[in-house]
This record gives C-alpha cells, structure tokens and sequence, in this order.
C-alpha cells in the first residue's frame, strides 16, 4: 500500500515540474490547451484581447477568455522574447496574423514583435504574451505566480503580481 502511495506522490510531483516552466529548464513538456497557429483567440483582424473579471481583479484575457501572461526575464519594451525551447513549449506565445485588436476595457498599448520562432508575437505596453499550458479553460489562472516569474496582466498592462 505504501508503496502505491509513494508512486502516486512521485507522480504528482512530475507533473508539478512538468508545468512550472522556466525557472529550472528541465521539465518536461506539457502540451498547451489548443495550438496557438490555428486561430486560437483571434478574430479576422487578428488576436483580440479583452478584460475580464476575476478575483485577481480585471485581467487581460483573449477573444476565447484565456489568460495571458507576462515573463519577468522579458525586458519591457526591448522587442523580444526570451521564452525558448522547454519555457516555449509550456509558456507558447500569443500569436498573430493581422494586426492584435484591444477589446472594450484594454487600455495598454498593443504591439507585434518577432517571436523566438519566428512567428508574429502579441505585445500589450511593451511586454511578449503568452498563454500558459496548465490552463485549459476560460478564465483559468494556473501560470499566476509561478516560479515568481509570470504573471497575468491589467487591462494597462501592467504585471498583477501576488
């Protein structure tokens, strides 16, 4: 029985690496919610963004109500991304194909930038974008915090940290 128990405790504390991101490296690679490239919160325009509330208070979601993310290792405003490799693959980009549109509410600046892969990379004042891939539903905020290096943004984009 003990042993069960210790197997069970094993796995959970994979799956916990599995979906921390960043800050190690080395976890494994936990698959996102939808694939961003497939139209994924955008409209005919591009990716929207929109506010919605929560109990973090107003937060900046996309058009299908999936939270958005900011990186602390980021710079604000420096026109990249430095989310790549495992930390892309648990923290994928919000992407676009036209210009992203600010729903009612967004205050901050929208931008583009270039992502690590070459894609169109949303920015909202100056900071890259990403979905976390530990949420699977509207209005999850699973990636809040984690590692003390993401963090969900205000409709000015500003980080909302804990």
């Amino acid at each position: 029985m003990f042993r069960k128990i210790g197997r069970a405790a094993a796995m959970a504390a994979l799956l916990t690496l599995a979906l921390s991101g960043c800050a190690g490296g080395t976890s494994d690679p936990a698959a996102p919610p939808s694939d961003p490239g497939d139209g994924y919160g955008m409209t005919a325009e591009g990716a929207q963004l929109m506010v919605a509330d929560h109990e973090l208070g107003e937060i900046v979601v996309d058009a299908e109500g999936m939270t958005v993310y900011m990186f602390d290792s980021d710079t604000q405003g420096a026109g990249e991304s430095t989310c790549e490799g495992q930390c892309a693959t648990n923290w994928p980009a919000v992407t676009t194909d036209g210009d992203p549109v600010a729903g009612d509410g967004v205050t901050g600046e929208l931008g583009t930038i270039t992502g690590v892969d070459g894609a169109t990379q949303v920015t909202l004042n100056g900071w890259p974008l990403y979905y976390f891939a530990g949420d699977s539903a509207a209005g999850d905020v699973a990636g809040q915090g984690v590692n003390d290096v993401w963090w969900v943004l205000s409709p000015a984009g500003e980080r909302m940290a804990q």
